[in-house]
């Protein structure tokens, strides 16, 4: 115990030279602004913002400390109140817990998932990073790395702006905030990333890198975005906005219901664009007057969605046909099935038995019709795999191969099967080029005079 109150004093040693004096500290400690939320906004980078073992009492030793160093050399001049009076405990009203009213508890991993995370216990990254492997895990994911993308409602953005105003209102004549930019400030997402990212390479055993397979977070509040979209009604530019975008969901309407969910989470993201834009072009008079600054103490946190997926996987080669009974692609009249089988079903389906993707399109250079064989070099030809749970090794390739070239019915084959990259629509433009049909027309003319 001793060891980590000596490993957060000498964190707090280093940070300190990027930290404003005590005083500013306690009063944004007083607003409900969290630890992780106080390093970020002063631009504390690495591991700084998301450092374990800091607790808010250590910072408060630290803070009394340095307050004391202050009052002894006169920099700042004494302090009016005492820091024990500091409210850095979360805030009781009503028996309601407060959270931090920058993050909105997103940096202080409040237990909002919509799964099963209300019975972890404790505030720390854990309780995501465990959330996550157990989604790996039931969802039978087999990766060798990860990316991770986070979506964050836009008044976590305002919320920011706002402090630094407040700040700025109260503090911009003291020496320590000369120099300061808004722009020098940690977002809570890259926070976060960097939180998440350093847990879940420890816990899965995997780098983060730019590859296929990504984890998402998604973090919503109804209540505090609804607040501050209210807020910016009264600027006539986010009013013609929103009716651009109730018009565009006017369109969408006559989706099936199987795509409530999807739909729900564009018409959100439009939304959040909106008003995103509008923050962007607002002077900071005008937002001044549109959003309350400081932000108030909220008692609902953030909801947290999770999921995990893999982009598209292509796996590209060359088919040949060997039957005048079947299609190039699944071909249904009045629900009555034309020929024997598809190129499209015999390749689609022994691919993603194999790749074990939640479903798959079947892209080909050109096609043939129904009663006509493709021999020669063969067709070239993609399957894209949607959110392949294994990412297909040579072996695995060689297994699709042997179960389409070694079936019974040899209706088709295919030749030079390989996973492809960025280079995969080219295969297709090049075959293109290759099976150009020319067709040939003579006619007789009989001239009659």
């Amino acid at each position: 115990m001793a060891s980590e109150e000596e490993e957060a004093t000498k964190f707090l040693s280093r940070a300190a030279s990027s930290l404003p004096p005590p005083h500013v500290i306690r009063d944004l400690l007083s607003l409900g602004v969290c630890l992780r939320c106080i390093f970020r906004l002063f631009g504390v980078n690495g591991y700084d913002h998301s450092y374990p073992l800091l607790k808010a009492s250590t910072l408060i030793s630290f803070l009394e400390e340095q307050n004391n160093i202050c009052n002894a050399i006169s920099v700042n001049g004494p302090m009016t109140k005492d820091l024990s009076q500091c409210s850095y405990a979360p805030h009781d009203s009503e028996n309601k817990q407060a959270y931090c009213c920058a993050c909105l508890g997103i940096l202080q991993f409040a237990n909002g998932h919509d799964q099963d995370l209300r019975t972890c216990k404790g505030n720390s990254v854990s309780v995501v990073t465990m959330a996550i492997s157990e989604m790996l895990k039931k969802e039978a994911h087999q990766i060798d790395g990860f990316s991770i993308e986070i979506s964050l409602p836009p008044v976590i953005s305002a919320n920011d702006r706002a402090i630094w105003l407040y700040m700025k209102e109260k503090h911009a004549s003291e020496e320590w905030f000369k120099g300061k930019l808004l722009s020098q400030q940690i977002s809570v997402k890259d926070a976060l990333r960097s939180l998440v990212t350093t847990s879940l390479e420890s816990c899965l055993g995997v780098k983060s890198s730019n590859c296929l397979f990504r984890i998402r977070l998604t973090y919503i509040h109804e209540e505090a975005s609804s607040q501050l979209q209210c807020s910016l009604q009264k600027y006539h530019g986010f009013k013609r906005r929103k009716t651009e975008t109730k018009c565009k969901e006017h369109i969408t309407d006559g989706l099936c219901e199987t795509n409530e969910t999807t739909s729900g989470e564009h018409h959100r993201s439009e939304s959040d664009a909106v008003v995103y834009r509008t923050l962007n072009e607002l002077q900071d008079d005008v937002f001044s007057e549109l959003v309350t600054f400081p932000p108030e103490q909220v008692y609902n946190f953030c909801k947290l969605t999770i999921s995990c997926y893999r982009l598209p996987v292509y796996i590209g080669g060359r088919y040949l046909k060997l039957s005048r009974k079947v299609s190039q692609s699944c071909w249904m009249i009045e629900d009555e099935r034309m020929g024997e089988a598809s190129v499209e079903e015999i390749i689609g389906n022994n691919t993603i038995l194999v790749c074990r993707g939640d479903s798959y399109k079947f892209h080909a250079a050109g096609r043939e019709d129904i009663d006509v064989r493709m021999l020669g070099s063969g067709r070239p030809f993609l399957v894209e795999v949607a959110n392949a749970r294994v990412m297909p090794s040579m072996v695995d390739i060689q297994e699709i191969v042997n179960k389409i070239n070694n079936s019974k019915e040899k209706y088709v084959m295919v030749r030079n099967l390989k996973l492809v990259g960025s280079e995969a629509w080219n295969l297709l433009r090049e075959g293109e080029a290759e099976k150009q049909v020319i067709y040939a027309i003579s006619l007789d003319i009989v001239l009659i005079f």
